[in-house]
């Protein structure tokens, strides 16, 4: 394994987050090395539906819509700049979203979402029967109505994470040999990782291994990263209907429409431990739910079943921020499924925190001293 200096940063994690981070804290001059277990992105990454839908996943209010918001509005900029560093096209839309009401009690909500929004300054529009069916002249005859929120979009999860990985290499970042991590420790004003191939020395850490954050020990600290693989399913299906317009759901699944003529079709939500397998169970279950809300799905190609993932922590938000334990430990970790949401935002404050020792506010929600001396 390639020596990392004494006062390099190593990234654990190569997914979206990882990436993101890596390609910040490169651009900013730093001296970067990028450790993962498998391929860029290969791991909950490449089975993301890539929706930047802040203001529906996090309807409740709270934290988590306040974090979303914030790292949605640094998307136009973020995905321009990147594009120019890494040099490749990263497919990414602001068309809206259109969550679809299959009963009255549904359209109530959404009628009191819509007035929260536009408290915040949000577009949300509440359409009728007809309206919905105009914006979406694919939807199943029973609808009743829908919520369209026209300002939050999708990204190729995926392409988004090669161009990551591609702009921090060209800012000089490297990307080591394949190992899986098994222990952090503090050794003298830097840290030790012990890997599957070697031990490896660096001045800071940053642990973005997703789902396999809680597989590493940290020593010293009260227990391992409290994060748990959550698995998600997609059905990625070939269509030659007329296209959707924009991401669209209903409480059973969720619609990804790509300008090639691809949609994705997510996800299930399944405590399976680290199985990576898709079932029969999951894909009916997807099949089913699309082919009840867009009954042309019938006639559609299945092209491939996805699975991944997500990184799940005990409450909704993420784990970001110095470990006690280990002083020159940052956890990046925990997104669940906000991964590609909030990677421009914790990209940004965890460059801060290393490169600066500022202390953005996000990290007071995010902050592993939540869950005791981690």
């Amino acid at each position: 394994m390639r020596k990392v200096g004494a006062n390099d940063i190593l990234v654990i994690g190569a997914g979206v987050i990882g990436a993101a981070i890596a390609r910040e804290l490169s651009a900013r001059g730093a001296s970067v090395s990028i450790l993962d277990a498998r391929t860029p992105g290969s791991g909950a990454t490449q089975a993301s539906g890539g929706m930047l839908a802040p203001y529906t996943e996090a309807g409740e209010g709270g934290p988590l819509l306040e974090l979303g918001a914030r790292s949605l509005g640094l998307f136009d900029r973020f995905i321009g700049q990147l594009q120019q560093d890494a040099g490749i096209p990263v497919g990414y839309e602001r068309t809206g979203t259109l969550h679809v009401a299959r009963e009255d009690a549904s359209l109530a909500h959404f009628a009191e979402t819509a007035g929260e929004l536009g408290q915040l300054g949000i577009e949300a529009q509440l359409l009728d029967t007809a309206a919905a069916r105009a914006a979406e002249p694919n939807l199943a005859p029973d609808i009743f109505g829908g919520l369209l929120i026209t300002t939050q979009g999708i990204v190729a999860a995926p392409s988004l994470t090669r161009a990551l990985v591609m702009a921090a290499q060209r800012a000089g970042a490297t990307l080591l040999e394949p190992a899986r991590v098994q222990r952090i420790r503090a050794e003298g004003d830097g840290v030790r990782v012990d890997t599957t191939q070697g031990s490896i020395a660096a001045g800071t850490v940053v642990l973005a291994a997703g789902a396999w954050a809680g597989q590493v020990t940290v020593e010293g600290a009260d227990a391992a990263p409290p994060v748990k693989p959550v698995r998600g399913q997609l059905l990625h299906l070939g269509w030659t209907a007329q296209q959707l317009a924009r991401i669209t759901w209903d409480e059973r699944c969720y619609l990804v429409p790509w300008r090639d003529g691809t949609l994705l079709v997510g996800a299930t939500v399944e405590d399976a431990g680290f199985d990576e397998r898709n079932t029969v169970g999951g894909v009916r279950q997807l099949f089913e739910a699309v082919c009840d809300l867009l009954p042309l799905a019938w006639n559609a190609t299945l092209l491939s079943a996805r699975v991944g993932l997500r990184p799940g922590s005990p409450d909704p938000l993420p784990i970001i921020g110095w470990s006690s334990a280990v002083p020159r430990l940052m956890y990046a970790t925990g997104h669940y499924r906000n991964g590609v949401l909030l990677a421009p935002l914790t990209a940004q404050v965890v460059a801060d925190a290393v490169l600066d020792g500022t202390a953005d506010p996000a990290l007071a929600l995010t902050s592993p001293a939540r869950f005791g001396r981690l």
